[in-house]
């Protein structure tokens, strides 16, 4: 049977992890790797999580399965989080995950199960994860123009032409905020116009937050997520809380449906479903943390400042990369570095500068120039800068 099997595509991201590994240079800087770094090149845990940990440790008392959905709990509390009061609690269905790639796949297999047909669009690009599960699912998936690799900033014209084309029941994925691999998001009256064509189209949106906090702010990076929510008959959110809590290794997320129309003890039950299907009762230990933080006014109130602290960290570091690489290319090329927000941007140079940057430089980046901001500090950035305009 096994001989049957044939090799798979290895992943970009994990290969250049395991290139820069091998690297002996010293010099080396890891920009491929979508992890939040701190100036010490670390993943710290949060003081919050820590605190929450130290709590849950003398006061939990079972280990025992939570439900299917995962801890009611969790998802009151990820739904203020993310929707806020958007939408009536008892529209909303949700459902705990292993991390925000469970809930992808988790929204993927809703959508196979409700509606076979259904074409999926991805902006181009899009985190190379959400074409690699639908193909898997053999679900059918078309793309939607978004970025410009010429002014590297959103082709919203072209974006607003192609959502035209969407079919009746279709399903449009979109970033809440933070775009993933480009660092480069709608403006906030632009969702107004996305939310009209949707509604005009009778497309169902699904938008993938998985860095809430990292851009401008909290409530800023949800604004986006709410309107739609407010606004469309039925919505698919997939959250994560990787990053924004730093518990990466917890696998945490959750799914969430919206359905003003239907019948939500049916949706929820669907969900729970899939859940047992897929990998039955959904991890607890990273939930129960997010749910402690989110529920205590002073681990919330010192997670929400430890965030701050590490957006405003990544802000001024792009800030800082786009002056030095002013000063390296006396051009303003790169200037959208300092506009873009989350940990990614695209650089826009071309395959064969990035592989001189690695082979002259020990710079590692993926190969269509995605860097992690987060991977840089302020010693690093302009040793970047200087290679990136040696390349150019």
């Amino acid at each position: 049977m096994f001989d049957a099997l044939t090799a798979q595509p290895a992943d970009k991201i994990l290969a250049l992890m395991a290139a820069y590994k091998a690297d002996t240079r010293t010099t080396k800087i890891d920009l491929g790797v979508g992890v939040y770094k701190n100036a010490e090149g670390t993943t710290p845990v949060m003081r919050a999580v820590k605190a929450a940990e130290k709590k849950l440790w003398e006061t939990e008392e079972t280990k025992s399965y939570t439900g299917l959905a995962g801890d009611p709990g969790f998802q009151d509390a990820m739904i203020g989080l993310v929707l806020g009061d958007s939408v009536p609690r008892d529209t909303i269905a949700a459902a705990a995950t292993p991390g925000g790639t469970g809930a992808i796949r988790q929204a993927f297999e809703l959508i196979k199960m409700a509606k076979p047909d259904a074409t999926v669009w991805l902006s181009a690009p899009t985190w190379p994860n959400h074409p690699s599960i639908l193909k898997y699912l053999g679900m059918p998936m078309a793309e939607y123009r978004y970025f410009d690799s010429e002014t590297c900033a959103v082709d919203f014209n072209g974006m607003v032409e192609d959502l035209k084309t969407v079919k009746a029941g279709d399903v449009v994925l979109l970033h809440g905020c933070c775009h993933n691999p480009t660092g480069a998001n709608i403006r906030p009256d632009d969702w107004d116009t996305v939310i009209e064509i949707l509604n005009d189209r009778g497309a169902i949106p699904m938008i993938d937050i998985a860095y809430q906090g990292f851009g401008d702010g909290l409530e800023a990076d949800g604004a986006g997520v709410r309107k739609v929510a407010a606004s469309c008959p039925e919505v698919i959110v997939a959250a994560s809380c990787s990053k924004n809590f730093g518990i990466y290794r917890e696998r945490t997320g959750i799914l969430m449906a919206i359905s003003k129309e239907g019948d939500k003890g049916l949706m929820q039950s669907t969900l729970a479903f899939l859940n047992r299907q897929n990998f039955s009762f959904p991890p607890d230990h990273g939930a129960r943390l997010v749910t402690m933080i989110l529920n205590d006014a002073d681990l919330r109130a010192d997670w929400e400042a430890e965030l701050e602290e590490v957006r405003g960290g990544m802000l001024e570091l792009r800030q800082l990369l786009a002056d030095c690489l002013r000063q390296e290319t006396g051009s303003d090329r790169f200037g959208f570095v300092a506009d873009h927000r989350g940990m990614f941007s695209r650089l826009g140079i071309s395959p064969e500068q990035v592989e001189k940057l690695r082979e002259d430089h020990a710079v590692y980046m993926v190969g269509d120039s995605r860097i992690n901001i987060a991977g840089l500090n302020k010693e690093t950035v302009p040793v970047l800068a200087k290679a990136v305009a040696s390349v150019l």
